[in-house]
């Protein structure tokens, strides 16, 4: 298959001006990806000033939801009217939502939204209408600036972006929330998780509104179709929801889940939001198919790059999430390490993203071999969730550390090449909505797995647990539950309170002196039981975890290697 032919466009913006606009969006891009972790170790705090402990979750899934949903509608966006403009409306909407998340309940309850709690979560989404356009149009804006063939160097730096977010986020969010609230009297310290993003959200904003061309598409200019958007909106957002649901309470079938019986329409949430989401996404895909203007046009799933390397990005995205979010677990309820130290033990993970996505890049650019670079690394990330799944409770925390370099140095190729692929495959007048597509499929593979494997490991966990003889001994004397008591240091204590329950008459030093012995003895016993249930459900998860990475190789292979264009892609007209 031969790439689409690439007209005789004008030369590429002045090396000065690239760079500045390279830095402005890249700036832009690290605020998207550092509210997706900052707020994380705020939230404690939040929900304690603005009463809204029920609500806890809504904050991350209202961000999430936007953020995601919206990506698509962003790259049709970009191939109807100048990118500049809407860069810039995405930065100005991210941080109108982020000085707006500081303020919220600082007023008090406001009619129709109501308590702080609900103004935050509301706003939440508004932050991520913007952050989902910080995260669509840095690729293609690097697009518009860059050939194909030198554009991996720069796309390499994504990946390094997001990694240093990822990393730097909590650190920050839990220095600002301790810290911070001194800053100006009255002020609490979490409001700054948010004003944080505004001094260098105006620094982005200056330098795309006073170096960054107008980048007009190319191609005729033909308003979108919003009946559509409406369809993929309506059908997405249920979706999202659907899998964010904690499975316990929202199971995947009605009748199934642990609170049915209590309330049991709780067990047709998931079912019903998946079948609202079914068919609204129809009727997108019916309405795309006689739309002049289609939010997503169809036509780029006749594109087999387009196809494979999406189908690759999903099932990657899955894997990328399966690593993320149960690596912590394991490593309290199984290596028993403390919360900070779990959480450490992503950052040689996310180093790895960094160095193995800017190399990777930089690699491609000089010297081609697309394929053969995302293959590679996807070889790499297979041997090391090989290596996770086969972790157990002697596992060592070095150990862990040297599988986590391996496993981010083998994802990151992976996060710009297959963007790349795509760009340089679809016809250019369609780029922004491959590349938002490219970036869309990513996101939706790590929410689908993240959903299933929360599914398998809560299975898993109720399986092993139910082996366990802890709660004979300690529901009836201690009230203590297995899930309270995993990876917990104060096993003991209701152990033995509960063993001194079962041995009544006995004299207070012969009482004593057995309940020592009996609940050292059976507490060590059950730390190790649980330890073990915990290292057998997250070895089913990872076994999951490495057939999508097997999978995302195999679609890897796939992906046919085109020879990367050397002239830009568009006109770039001065505004």
């Amino acid at each position: 298959m031969n790439p689409p032919p690439t007209p005789a466009f004008a030369p590429p913006v002045p090396d000065r001006e690239r760079t500045l606009i390279l830095a402005g969006i890249l700036t832009a891009l690290f605020l998207a990806a550092l509210d997706q972790t900052i707020v994380s170790t705020a939230l404690p705090r939040i929900v304690e000033d603005l009463e809204g402990v029920s609500r806890y979750a809504w904050v991350a899934t209202a961000y999430l939801l936007a953020s995601t949903a919206l990506v698509p509608v962003y790259g049709k966006l970009a191939d109807t009217y100048p990118r500049k403009h809407v860069e810039m409306g995405a930065v100005l909407l991210f941080l109108a939502g982020s000085f707006l998340c500081g303020l919220s309940g600082e007023f008090g309850p406001l009619p129709v939204i109501g308590d702080g709690m609900n103004q935050l979560v509301l706003l939440r989404a508004i932050q991520g209408a913007g952050g989902a356009g910080l995260m669509g149009m840095t690729f293609i804006v690097i697009a518009d600036l860059f050939t194909p063939a030198e554009r991996g160097r720069y796309q390499g730096l994504v990946g390094g972006v997001w990694g240093i977010a990822s990393v730097l986020g909590p650190v920050i969010g839990g220095l600002l929330t301790d810290h911070a609230g001194g800053l100006i009297p009255g002020v609490a310290g979490w409001r700054w998780v948010f004003y944080v993003n505004m001094p260098l959200g105006v620094v982005a904003f200056w330098f795309i509104a006073r170096h960054m061309p107008r980048l007009d598409p190319p191609g005729d200019r033909v308003r979108p179709d919003l009946v559509g958007a409406v369809y993929l909106l309506t059908g997405l957002v249920p979706l999202i929801l659907a899998l964010q649901f904690d499975k316990r309470r929202f199971p995947w079938l009605p009748g199934v889940g642990p609170l049915a019986p209590v309330a049991a329409w709780t067990s047709w949430v998931t079912v019903t939001l998946l079948l609202v989401s079914v068919g609204m996404l129809t009727a997108f895909w019916f309405r795309a198919r006689k739309a002049r203007s289609p939010i997503l046009d169809l036509r780029l799933f006749d594109n087999v790059v387009f196809r494979r390397a999406n189908a690759a990005g999903f099932f990657f995205g899955a894997t990328f999430m399966s690593i993320v979010i149960f690596l912590p677990l394991f490593m309290v309820n199984v290596v028993g390490a403390s919360a900070t130290k779990a959480g450490a033990a992503l950052i040689p993970y996310s180093l790895g993203l960094v160095v193995g996505s800017t190399a990777a890049g930089q690699s491609v650019s000089r010297i081609g071999h697309l394929r053969d670079t995302v293959v590679a690394g996807a070889v790499l990330l297979v041997v090391a969730v090989l290596l996770l799944f086969r972790m157990d409770v002697d596992v060592a925390y070095g150990w862990v550390t040297l599988i986590m370099v391996m496993a981010g140095l083998g994802m990151g190729p992976s996060m710009p090449l297959f963007t790349l692929a795509i760009q340089n495959a679809v016809d250019v007048r369609r780029l922004g909505q491959a590349t938002s597509a490219a970036q869309f499929f990513r996101q939706i593979g790590g929410t689908v797995g993240a959903a299933i494997m929360g599914t398998v490991l809560a299975s898993a966990l109720a399986v092993s647990f139910a082996a366990i003889d802890l709660p004979a001994v300690v529901t009836k004397g201690g009230g203590v539950s297995v899930e309270r008591m995993a990876g917990s240091s104060e096993i003991p204590g209701p152990v033995a309170a509960a063993l001194a329950s079962r041995v009544p008459g006995q004299d207070a030093g012969r009482l004593a002196a057995a309940v020592v012995e009996a609940g050292e003895s059976r507490a060590t016993q059950v730390e190790r039981e649980l330890r073990q249930a915990f290292a057998q459900a997250t070895g089913k998860v990872y076994a999951l975890a490495l057939g999508l990475a097997l999978t995302g190789l195999l679609l890897a292979l796939r992906v046919p290697e085109l020879p990367l264009r050397r002239t830009h892609d568009r006109v770039v007209v001065a505004e």
